[in-house]
C-alpha cells in the first residue's frame, strides 16, 4: 500500500453487470445539476442498461456515458486525450523546464500531537493545535460531518468516518450515506465514510516504508527515497539537467543558494513565492460586499518552501509502488473535506461541496492507477528488469466502485478548463532554464498544446466545466468560498505529514497542480499573468498530464488483466455471481475472452450493417454471442476477420439463421466524399453496383466543397477561344515540370471534356462560364454564372448519391474513421476496419468488399509532430493553409500500410494567394483567393506599393515573387521558417469586380475584401502615399494599351478606367498559403494504387489528392476539380459489378411533388424570432425556409448558415448558390 494516493477508482467497466449498480451508474451519469435534466430522459437511460444487462454475462461495462458536473461524456474526453493531447503532454514533460519542480519535503507536520501510537482522531489533533487561537467544540463539529446519523443503532460507526477495511485500508466502503447531510442517498461522486478514529496501527501496517521486501534485491535501495544525481534508476544525467552550465548553476544553488548575477537568479527563481500567505484579510469584502477579486491569490500558500527546498527531476522519480502505507493520511484528508462548506449538515451536498470533493477523489483514482501500473520494482532473483504492472492489484480494488473513475475524469476535465481560460497567457510564456534548444522544444510543444486548432477540434472537453456555475447563491456565497479556501489549504497542510518522501513529492506537486488550476478558474483574467510562477506552471501541467496518463492506464491495466482471464476473480478467491458461466471450450482452447466476444459481436455487427443478415438473425447471434456459445465463439475465433468465410459457416452454428445473398455485398468501400469519392460512388451507382461510402467528418464534401475557380477542360468543337488538346497538355507539363508524369497528363487532358460534360448533364451543374486563369494560354476554365464552382458540384452530386439511399445500394457512414485495410491471403485488399463515433460511441466496424477506393484528401493541415508535412516540408509548418482541418493525410497512412509506393511528396503547393481576415488576422486557417480573382484583372501591389509579377503566371511562378520580396529568400531561394509571412494587397477594379460578382460578394460578406471609391480612398486604406499608388495604377493602364508589360504579361482583363479618382476598387489583404500536395500514393493511368516496385495491388485504387503524380511539381489552377473527376470517374467505370436480382435504377424526378398548399404570410418580426441554432428560419427571394436540421449537413458547415438566423439571407446566398439549390426544401411560408 501506498500514500501515493490509494483510492478506490474504476471504470464504469468494473460495475460486473449488477442490475443495482447498473442503475446507480445511470444515476450517477445524470447531470442533476443541471436544469434539462429530465426523469423521463434518466428513466429510458436505465431502462436501456437493464434491457443490456439481460444480454451479458461476462466482462466490464465499457466505460461510456456523460460525467456528471460537466458537459462532456467519457467518449469525447478519452477521445481527445488519446489523439492528440497525451502525446504531446507526455512529450513535453521530458523537457527540463517542466521536468525540474521546486519542493520542500521536510517542513514539519502541522499535527505536532499526532504520534504513531495515537488513537486521537484527526479533528481532536486539529482542536489542540488550533486551541490556543479557536477550537471546533463537540457542537461545531459533529453536525458539520454529519456524525450522529438519525435511527442508527447506538454502535454504529460514525457517518463521517472512512472504512480503511481490515486488510488493505481502503478508505471507500460499500454503503453510506453523505458525509455532507445524513439524510441524502449516497451518489456516485460522494466519498464513502466510516470510522472518524485512528486506530493503533502496527509499525508495519502503517507508518512503515517496507517497499515490497519480499519483492526487491538484498541490495536494491528503499523505495520511499528520491532519485538522486547518482541514483542508478535515474534516466538522465547526474544532474535534471543536461548541459554543463546548468549542473554547475544548479549544484551552486542547492548548496549554497547564492547567485552569480541577478539575471542568473531570475532564471533559476525556483523558490519564488507563488502567492502572499494571507492569514486574515483587513477588508474582506469590497463596496459592494463581494470578496476582492485577488482572494484566491493565496490558493497555493500551504504547499510550503523553506530551507529543505530542493530540485527534484520528475522523471527519474516517477509515481508507482513504494509500499508505504498512507492511509491514515487519506483518512484526515477525507475527514477534513468532510465539513459542511456551507455550514449545514441537513441541506443535501451542495454543488461546490461535490467540485470538491471530487477533485480530492480524482487525485486518489489518478495515483492508485499509478500504482497497479508500476507495483513490481525490477529485480533479479525475480527475473525482473522494469518496473512491471499489476493487473488483480487494480481488479481487487476497482472491482466494486466504478464511480470514482468519474472522479478521474471530471478532474482532468476541470484542468483542461484551466488551461484553455490560460492559454492566452502560456502561449506567449517564456520558458527559460539555460537550455537554448530544450527551451525552444518545450516553447514549441507547449504552444502545440494551446493551438487554437486543438482548442477548437476538442472543444467539448475544454468547455465541459464551468466555474461559473459555483458560488452563485449570493447569501452564501462569501462563506463559501471561504470554506472552499479555508478546506483545500487544511487539505494542502496534511501533505506535510507523509513520512515517505515520493509519495509527499507527488502529493504536494499534485496539490499545487490543482491549486493552480483553481486559481485560474477563480481570478479575474486580467490578473492571471502576475498570479502565477514558474513552479506552479510546472506543477500545473504536470498534473494534466499525470490525469492524461491515468486514463490511458484505465484501458490498459484492463486490457492486460483480461488478456489472462476468461472471468473475473479477486485475489481473495471470490468471484462475480451475476452473469459468469463457464466456457469450457474456449478456455480450452486459450483464447482471450474480451477478444473472441469483440471478434463475435463485430463480424456480426458488420454483418448486419451491410444488409447480408436480418434483423432477427442480428439478434440472435448477439445473444448468443454473449451467452458464449461455443459453437459461435470457435468460429468468430477463425473466421472472424473473414466475413465471407462467416457468414457461409453460420448455419452450421444455427440452422435457423437466415442470411441473405453473397451478392449483397458491395462492390467498392469509397472512403472519402469530396468529388473524388463522390465521382467514383456515383458512377459506381449508375452502372448497378452496389457501395458502402464512408467519411470521418460530420460533413460531405472535403475540400473541394471550397474550389472557388472553376474546372479546366479542353473542348475542340469549342473554337471560340482557340484552344487545343496539346495546348492543354503542354500547359499543364510545362506546370509539373522536370517530375511530369506524361501518361498520366495524357489521361487528364484527354478525358477533361467528357469530365465537364459528365457534371453538367448528369449532376446537373450549370458551367457555362469561361474564364482564364494563371498558367493558362486559352480560356479553358468552366465555372456557374452563379454560386461558387465547388459548393456547386457538391452539392448536385452528394444529392445524387443520396438518392441510392432508399434502394439501399449506398450506405452512407458519416463520423466513420477507417484506421486499417483487410488483405486476404493472396495479397489483396477485401475491406476496412473502421470506428464510427456516431452519437458519440466509439463502435468498431469490419467492412468486407472487393474493391476498396482511396479519395481522402492530402495532408497540408497537419502540423503534429512526424506529420508528412513535417518530415518533407519542415520549413512549411507554420505557414498557413486553405486546406481543412481534416487534411491529416489518413488515406497515404492506410495505402502505405499494404505496401503502396509514394511519390513527389515534397512536392506541396504553395498557393499565392490566401485572404487575410482582418478580423483574425493570425489565424493559421485561410479562405482562398482562388486565380479567377486575378484570371479577372485582379493585381498584386507589395508593400512598397509596387507591381512585381504577371499575375496570371503559375501559382509556383507568383508565389516565388512574393517570396522575392525577402532579400534572404531572394539570394537563396530558401524560406526561413522563423520569417514572418509575407502579405500583399489585391486589387480589383469596378470591372473586374463585374465579372467576378459572386466571389466579389461573398467575399464582401465574410469581411475579406474592402469596397473603396477612388484612388485617394484606395491609397489610404493600403497606407500608402496617394502618388506612389496612382503612379502603379497608371503604369498599368499603358501596359495594357500595349499589351505587354516588363513580367512578360500579354493579357490585360479589368483594366481600372482612365479616371481614377472616381472608379470603384475592391481591396483585400493576401499572403501565400498552403493549399495542395501534388505528391501521394502512386498510381497508374487506371487508379490503380502500386507498390513500392510498381505493381499493381489488387483491390486497391485511388484518385484525387491522395494520389501522386498526375501534376508534378506544380498543379494548374482548375486541375484539381478535374482530377478529382477523370480519376474519380475512370475508378468508378473500371470496377467490376456483381450481378443482383431487379435492382431498381433510382431516379430524381424534380417535378414530382405533392399538392402544394397555401403558405402562411410571415413578418419580418415573426422571421426574427426564429433566430437561434435549434430554430433557424431564413428569408431567401422572399420565401421563408425552416433549415434547422440541415444547417449541420449544409457542406461548408452550420456557421454560414445559422448566423443569418431569423434574418433575409438573400445576398448571402445568391452569393455562393445558385436557386436551384433550394429545389430540395419545402418553404414555410412568404414574406409580407
Amino acid at each position: 500500500m501506498t500514500i501515493a494516493l490509494v483510492l478506490t477508482t474504476t471504470l464504469l467497466q468494473p460495475c460486473l453487470l449488477d442490475r443495482r449498480c447498473l442503475v446507480n451508474a445511470v444515476e450517477l451519469n445524470t447531470p442533476s445539476h443541471f436544469p434539462d435534466s429530465s426523469v423521463n430522459n434518466n428513466a429510458n437511460y436505465a431502462n436501456a442498461a437493464l434491457s443490456a444487462t439481460n444480454r451479458l454475462f461476462v466482462g466490464f461495462i465499457p466505460t461510456a456515458g456523460p460525467i456528471e458536473d460537466a458537459t462532456c461524456d467519457v467518449e469525447q474526453l478519452e477521445s481527445a486525450n488519446d489523439s492528440q493531447l497525451h502525446v504531446i503532454l507526455a512529450e513535453l514533460m521530458t523537457t527540463a523546464f517542466f521536468r525540474s519542480f521546486a519542493v520542500d519535503l521536510n517542513q514539519g507536520c502541522p499535527l505536532q500531537g499526532w504520534s504513531k501510537n495515537s488513537k486521537k482522531t484527526y479533528k481532536e489533533t486539529l482542536n489542540e493545535e488550533l486551541g490556543k487561537t479557536k477550537s471546533l467544540n463537540e457542537e461545531e463539529m459533529e453536525p458539520e460531518c454529519a456524525g450522529g446519523l438519525p435511527d442508527t443503532d447506538p454502535d454504529a460507526e460514525p457517518a463521517c468516518s472512512v472504512d480503511l477495511g481490515e486488510k488493505d485500508g481502503f478508505p471507500f466502503g460499500k454503503k453510506a450515506t453523505s458525509p455532507f447531510n445524513p439524510k441524502q442517498k449516497l451518489a456516485a461522486s460522494t466519498p464513502i465514510v466510516r470510522d472518524t478514529t485512528v486506530n493503533e496501527p502496527s509499525q508495519e501496517e502503517e507508518f512503515e516504508c517496507s517497499g515490497n521486501k519480499e519483492e526487491l534485491d538484498d541490495d536494491a535501495p528503499p523505495l520511499c527515497s528520491l532519485a538522486t544525481d547518482d541514483s542508478q534508476t535515474n534516466p538522465f544525467s547526474k544532474n535534471p539537467f543536461d548541459s554543463a552550465a546548468l549542473q554547475s548553476i544548479s549544484a551552486k544553488l542547492q548548496s549554497t543558494h547564492t547567485w552569480q548575477s541577478e539575471s542568473q537568479q531570475k532564471t533559476f527563481d525556483w523558490a519564488r513565492p507563488s502567492d502572499p500567505v494571507v492569514e486574515k484579510l483587513e477588508e474582506p469584502c469590497d463596496e459592494s460586499g463581494d470578496l476582492p477579486k485577488t482572494f484566491w491569490l493565496d490558493m497555493c500558500s500551504r504547499i510550503k518552501t523553506g530551507d529543505g527546498m530542493s530540485i527534484v527531476n520528475l522523471q527519474a522519480n516517477p509515481e508507482r509502488n513504494t509500499g508505504y502505507n498512507g492511509t491514515h493520511i487519506w483518512n484526515a484528508i477525507y475527514q477534513e473535506n468532510c465539513l459542511a462548506l456551507d455550514g449545514s449538515s441537513d441541506a443535501p451536498m451542495c454543488y461546490e461541496e461535490r467540485v470538491l470533493y471530487r477533485l480530492l477523489s480524482g487525485l486518489h483514482t489518478s495515483t492508485t492507477l499509478s500504482i497497479a501500473k508500476n507495483y513490481y520494482p525490477p529485480s533479479k532473483k525475480k527475473g525482473r528488469v522494469n518496473w512491471e504492472p499489476n493487473p488483480q492489484y487494480f481488479i481487487d480494488k476497482f472491482a466494486d466502485s466504478p464511480e470514482h473513475l468519474r472522479n478521474l475524469h471530471f478532474s482532468y476535465v476541470v484542468l483542461l478548463r484551466a488551461l484553455k481560460k490560460a492559454a492566452p497567457f502560456l502561449y506567449n510564456y517564456e520558458i527559460k532554464t539555460g537550455d537554448i534548444l530544450d527551451d525552444e522544444m518545450a516553447t514549441i510543444l507547449l504552444r502545440r498544446l494551446l493551438d487554437s486548432t486543438i482548442l477548437r477540434s476538442c472543444h467539448d472537453v475544454f468547455t465541459a466545466f464551468d466555474e461559473n456555475l459555483m458560488f452563485k447563491d449570493k447569501e452564501s456565497s462569501i462563506r463559501l468560498q471561504e470554506n472552499f479556501k479555508g478546506v483545500f489549504h487544511n487539505v494542502s497542510s496534511i501533505l506535510d505529514c507523509v513520512q515517505c518522501q515520493q509519495c509527499k513529492l507527488h502529493g504536494k506537486m499534485a496539490m499545487l497542480g490543482y491549486g493552480t488550476a483553481l486559481k485560474i478558474l477563480f481570478l479575474p483574467e486580467d490578473i492571471i499573468p502576475m498570479s502565477l510562477s514558474r513552479n506552479e506552471i510546472v506543477a500545473f501541467l504536470n498534473t494534466i498530464a499525470k490525469m492524461s496518463e491515468s486514463v490511458r492506464e484505465v484501458r490498459e491495466l484492463t486490457q492486460l488483466y483480461w488478456a489472462t482471464h476468461t472471468r473475473l476473480e479477486r485475489s481473495d478467491g471470490s468471484q462475480d455471481a451475476v452473469g459468469m458461466v463457464e466456457n469450457s471450450l474456449a478456455s480450452s482452447a486459450g483464447l482471450n475472452a474480451v477478444e473472441l466476444l469483440d471478434a463475435a459481436v463485430g463480424a456480426v455487427s458488420s454483418l448486419a450493417r451491410q444488409g447480408l443478415i436480418d434483423g432477427t438473425a442480428e439478434a440472435k447471434l448477439i445473444q448468443q454471442a454473449f451467452g458464449r456459445q461455443p459453437e459461435l465463439m470457435v468460429l468468430a475465433k477463425h473466421y472472424g476477420s473473414d466475413l465471407h468465410k462467416f457468414l457461409s459457416f453460420l448455419p452450421n452454428v444455427d440452422s435457423q439463421i437466415v442470411v441473405n445473398s453473397d451478392n449483397d455485398e458491395p462492390d467498392a468501400i469509397v472512403i472519402g466524399t469530396g468529388l473524388a469519392g463522390l465521382a467514383a460512388t456515383l458512377n459506381i451507382l449508375d452502372r448497378g453496383g452496389k457501395v458502402v461510402l464512408i467519411e470521418k467528418e460530420h460533413r460531405m464534401g472535403g475540400n473541394s466543397n471550397k474550389a472557388s475557380s472553376g474546372i479546366n477542360a479542353c473542348c475542340p468543337q469549342n473554337s471560340t477561344y482557340g484552344d487545343f488538346l496539346d495546348s492543354f497538355r503542354d500547359d499543364t507539363a510545362r506546370s509539373a515540370g522536370q517530375s511530369a508524369q506524361l501518361e498520366l497528363i495524357d489521361t487528364l487532358v484527354g478525358n477533361s471534356e467528357s469530365a465537364v460534360q459528365w457534371l453538367k448533364n448528369r449532376v446537373g451543374v450549370d458551367l457555362s462560364v469561361l474564364s482564364q486563369l494563371g498558367g493558362h494560354r486559352h480560356k479553358r476554365t468552366h465555372r456557374p454564372q452563379s454560386g461558387m464552382v465547388g459548393a456547386e458540384i457538391i452539392y448536385n452530386i452528394q444529392r445524387a448519391v443520396k438518392s441510392y439511399e432508399k434502394s439501399g445500394m449506398v450506405q452512407i457512414l458519416m463520423d466513420t474513421r477507417v484506421t486499417s485495410l483487410i488483405k486476404n491471403d493472396d495479397g489483396a485488399v477485401v475491406g476496412v476496419q473502421a470506428v464510427s463515433t456516431t452519437k458519440g460511441k466509439n463502435e468498431t466496424l469490419s467492412i468486407m468488399a472487393p474493391n476498396v477506393v482511396l479519395a481522402t484528401g492530402g495532408f497540408a493541415s497537419d502540423r503534429s509532430p512526424g506529420s508528412y508535412l513535417e518530415q518533407y516540408r519542415p520549413e512549411l509548418m507554420r505557414m498557413p493553409a486553405t486546406a481543412g482541418e481534416f487534411s491529416t493525410g489518413d488515406g497515404i497512412t492506410l495505402g502505405t500500410s499494404v505496401g503502396a509506393g509514394l511519390v513527389d511528396m515534397e512536392k506541396v503547393q504553395v498557393h499565392p494567394t490566401g485572404w487575410v481576415d482582418p478580423a483574425d488576422p493570425s489565424n493559421p486557417g485561410k479562405v482562398l483567393a482562388g486565380e479567377l480573382m486575378r484570371g479577372v484583372g485582379g493585381i498584386l501591389i507589395n508593400r512598397e506599393g509596387k507591381r512585381f509579377c504577371n499575375e496570371l503566371g503559375t501559382r509556383a511562378y507568383v508565389t516565388d515573387k512574393m517570396f522575392s520580396q525577402n532579400p534572404l529568400y531572394a539570394e537563396t531561394k530558401k524560406w526561413n521558417v522563423t520569417n514572418e509571412d509575407p502579405t500583399f494587397s489585391l486589387i480589383l477594379s469596378s470591372s473586374a469586380a463585374a465579372n467576378a460578382k459572386k466571389h466579389v460578394d461573398h467575399y464582401l460578406n465574410k469581411g475579406l475584401l474592402m469596397k473603396v471609391e477612388g484612388v485617394n480612398a484606395l491609397a489610404k486604406w493600403m497606407n500608402l502615399p496617394v502618388a506612389t499608388v496612382k503612379s502603379t495604377l497608371q503604369e498599368y493602364q499603358r501596359n495594357a494599351k500595349e499589351s505587354k508589360d516588363v513580367w512578360g504579361k500579354t493579357s490585360f482583363a479589368g483594366v481600372p478606367q482612365e479616371d481614377l479618382e472616381h472608379e470603384v476598387f475592391y481591396a483585400g489583404t493576401v499572403t501565400p498559403v498552403l493549399h495542395y500536395c501534388m505528391g501521394g500514393l502512386t498510381i497508374d493511368k487506371h487508379g490503380n494504387v502500386l507498390d513500392e516496385h510498381k505493381n499493381i495491388i489488387p483491390g486497391l485504387h485511388a484518385a484525387g489528392e491522395v494520389s501522386g503524380g498526375v501534376h508534378g511539381d506544380n498543379r494548374l489552377g482548375g486541375n484539381s476539380l478535374l482530377e478529382c473527376t477523370v480519376y474519380g470517374t475512370i475508378v468508378g467505370q473500371k470496377i467490376p459489378i456483381k450481378q443482383r436480382n431487379s435492382i431498381k435504377q433510382n431516379s430524381f424526378d424534380v417535378n414530382t411533388a405533392s399538392k402544394k398548399l397555401e403558405l402562411p404570410k410571415i413578418t419580418m418580426e415573426e422571421l426574427g424570432e426564429h433566430n437561434s441554432d435549434d430554430d433557424c428560419w431564413i428569408a431567401i427571394n422572399g420565401k421563408v425556409y425552416d433549415l434547422t436540421e440541415f444547417a449541420e449537413e449544409h457542406p461548408a458547415g452550420p456557421e454560414s448558415i445559422r448566423e443569418l438566423a431569423g434574418k433575409d439571407g438573400t445576398e448571402a446566398f445568391e452569393a455562393v448558390h445558385s436557386e436551384k439549390v433550394l429545389e430540395d426544401f419545402d418553404p414555410v411560408g412568404i414574406m409580407i
